[in-house]
C-alpha cells in the first residue's frame, strides 16, 4: 500500500498540475496559495487574459544584466505564476496575508519581493531556480520561510 502524501506533498502535486496550464515555451511554472489547508488561489505563467500567448505568437524575450554581471532573459509577454496567483486572490477577494505559497520553482527576485509585500510567510518549492539571487534579501526577511518540498517518485 502506498504511503499517504503529506499536506506539503499534496499541495505541491496540485502545483504541478496547475503548471500544466502554462503557455510559456521556456518553463512550466505553477503556484498555489494556501492557508489552513485550504487553497485560496492558483496561478501559472502565461499572458494576461485575452492577450496572445507565447504558444500562439512566440516569446518576446529581452535580455538584462544583474548587478553581479549575469545576463538574465525574460519574456515581455508572460506574467509569472506567483503574480497570477496573487492577482486571482485579489480579484476574488481572498486575503493571503500569513498564507503559504507552493511553487514548482523558487521564485525569481521580483516575485520574491512581491511575496514579501503580500504577507506570504512560507514559500515552498520543488525545484531550485536561481536560489542564489534571493540570498541577499533572505537575511532581512526572517519572517519568510523558504522550504524545498520533495515528492515521492511516481
Amino acid at each position: 500500500m502506498r504511503e499517504r502524501l503529506s499536506w506539503d506533498q499534496y499541495f505541491m502535486t496540485i502545483t504541478r498540475q496547475v503548471a500544466e496550464r502554462s503557455t510559456c515555451l521556456r518553463a512550466r511554472v505553477g503556484a498555489v496559495i494556501v492557508r489552513e489547508k485550504n487553497i485560496l488561489a492558483t496561478g501559472y505563467n502565461g499572458s494576461p487574459a485575452g492577450l496572445p500567448h507565447c504558444t500562439e505568437s512566440g516569446c518576446l524575450v529581452y535580455k538584462s544584466q544583474t548587478p553581479s554581471g549575469e545576463t538574465e532573459e525574460n519574456c515581455f509577454r508572460t506574467i509569472h505564476a506567483e503574480i497570477n496567483a496573487i492577482a486571482q486572490a485579489a480579484k476574488n477577494g481572498a486575503a493571503i496575508r500569513e498564507a503559504s505559497i507552493y511553487i514548482t520553482h523558487t521564485p525569481c527576485i521580483q516575485c520574491f519581493k512581491v511575496l514579501i509585500n503580500t504577507g506570504i510567510v512560507r514559500i515552498c518549492y520543488e525545484k531550485e531556480y536561481k536560489l542564489h539571487t534571493l540570498e541577499p534579501l533572505l537575511q532581512y526577511t526572517p519572517h519568510v520561510h523558504l522550504q524545498q518540498i520533495s515528492l515521492p517518485d511516481q
